[in-house]
This record gives C-alpha cells, structure tokens and sequence, in this order.
C-alpha cells in the first residue's frame, strides 16, 4: 500500500496561477493543502470554488516560517512542496508515485530540478538550469531553516535522492511584479547581512554587479536565450547592485 502524499501551495495574491497549479497536481495528490498569506486578490476564493483544496490562513512573517507553520498542519506523512507559479511535469508525477509506494526507509527528501520560463520564453542556461531544490520530503523528519530568502530544507544529505522528473516554473510572467519581488529579497537579504555582522563598501557595489552580468550572459551562456536571457541577466546585475547597495546604507546608517 504507497505512502499518502499531501501537496503544499503556499502563496499569497496568485489568482492568476492557483488553478493551473492544483490542476496539475491532482493525479498525485491525496491532499492538496494551500496555505495562503492573507491574498487581496481571488485566490482564496478561487481555492474554495475548485472544491478539492483544503486552505489555511495567516499572515506572512518570512517564507522559512511560514512553510515551518504549514507544514505540521499536512494530514499525509509525505509532502510535495509546490509553489503556485510551478506545474507537476507527468515524469516527475510518476516519480512521485514510485517514491509513495517503495517508501525507503534510507530517504526523507528528493531534490528536482526545474524548466524555467521568463516572460513565457524558455531560460535554458544564464545559469538557471544548474539549480537542484528539496521539494518531496517527509512531514515529520524536514523543516526549513531560519532564512528570509531562498529558505532551505535541512535533512542529512545522505538521506536525499533525486528525481529526473522537472517541475515547469513560470517564474516571471510580468516584469512589475518581478521588480517588486527583485526589491523585497533584496531587502531581507541586506537586513540579514547585516544582522550577521556583514558590511559593504563601494568595491562590492562597483565590481560585483557586472561581473555577475559576464558570468551569466558570457560564461553560463545567457546570450543564447535571446532578448529574455538578456533581460535576465541584466535584472540579475541589478539585483546584486541593490544587495549590496542596501547593505552599505544599512552600514552608513548606523554610524549616524
């Protein structure tokens, strides 16, 4: 008898994406549990409408914790951890059921990797398809560490598998809200620096924005992708420009 699996949505204002995203799930699911942040859009009434979603709320504090509050509440021991700009690809569906009904007792989590979308265009490289993240883990042995921005799972490394199976990320489909998310993370990602103890000056500011822009454009190959891998990798020169921007007016600051 497989395992039981609950699907995890957090989200938050994703009215143009949530049903896309539960659609694609529900052959795997046994739950499928949306945990949304006080959204101001249609989604939470979107989520009741589809009639197979079980949907908590709270307030959003940091992404860590609000996954670690969402978690405990899953009824399944397994949990697939989607987000709702992300599709379940049928490979990785079918992974998934494999992984439910042999249940090995030496993993607790699988890493996957993902097809990226900018602007509906396929991002191949700019160094985007490198990245492997924890998204299929069991309830009870996983949860996040304390991070504000591109939180991660702790579980002993060599309790995770892999899966070939990818999931579809839409990750921007309009360059406003992309902007707004690009100056949020940066924030967190100042404010935590310096919390740590960390400090910039204008080397960091200067040097490090276009040499991410050579990394990815020249070296990881980002010119293939076109205009959007260009726009990709100059929104990634602009976003290392505000971390370290933002850190070195925190640091000015605090001399005041």
């Amino acid at each position: 008898m497989p395992e039981k699996l609950t699907v995890l949505i957090p989200c938050r204002n994703e009215s143009h994406n949530i049903r896309a995203c539960v659609e694609s799930v529900r052959p795997v699911a046994d739950e499928i549990l949306v945990a949304d942040s006080l959204s101001t859009d249609d989604t939470t009434e979107i989520v009741r409408r589809l009639g197979d979603c079980r949907l908590i709320e709270r307030e959003f504090v940091d992404h860590a914790d609000f996954k670690n509050w969402a978690i405990p509440q899953a009824s399944h021991p397994w949990i697939l951890q989607i987000d709702a700009d992300e599709r379940l690809t049928e490979l990785l569906a079918a992974e998934v059921r494999d992984v439910l009904e042999r249940d090995d007792p030496n993993r607790d989590a699988y890493r996957v990797r993902f097809d990226n979308f900018f602007l509906g265009r396929p991002i191949r490289h700019c160094g985007w398809n490198r990245s492997t993240v924890i998204r299929l883990f069991r309830r009870d042995a996983c949860r996040y560490g304390p991070s504000r921005v591109h939180e991660r799972l702790e579980v002993e490394p060599d309790r995770v598998g892999m899966l070939q199976g990818r999931i579809l990320h839409y990750t921007c489909q309009s360059l406003a809200r992309w902007t707004e998310k690009q100056n949020r993370y940066t924030t967190y990602w100042a404010e935590d620096r310096y919390a740590a103890g960390r400090r910039a000056g204008w080397p960091g500011i200067l040097l490090r924005p276009p040499l991410r822009f050579l990394q990815l454009y020249v070296f990881r190959g980002g010119f293939l992708d076109g205009v959007a891998g260009l726009i990709v990798c100059l929104s990634s020169m602009y976003y290392t420009f505000l971390k370290y921007a933002k850190l070195w007016q925190l640091s000015r600051d605090s001399k005041k």
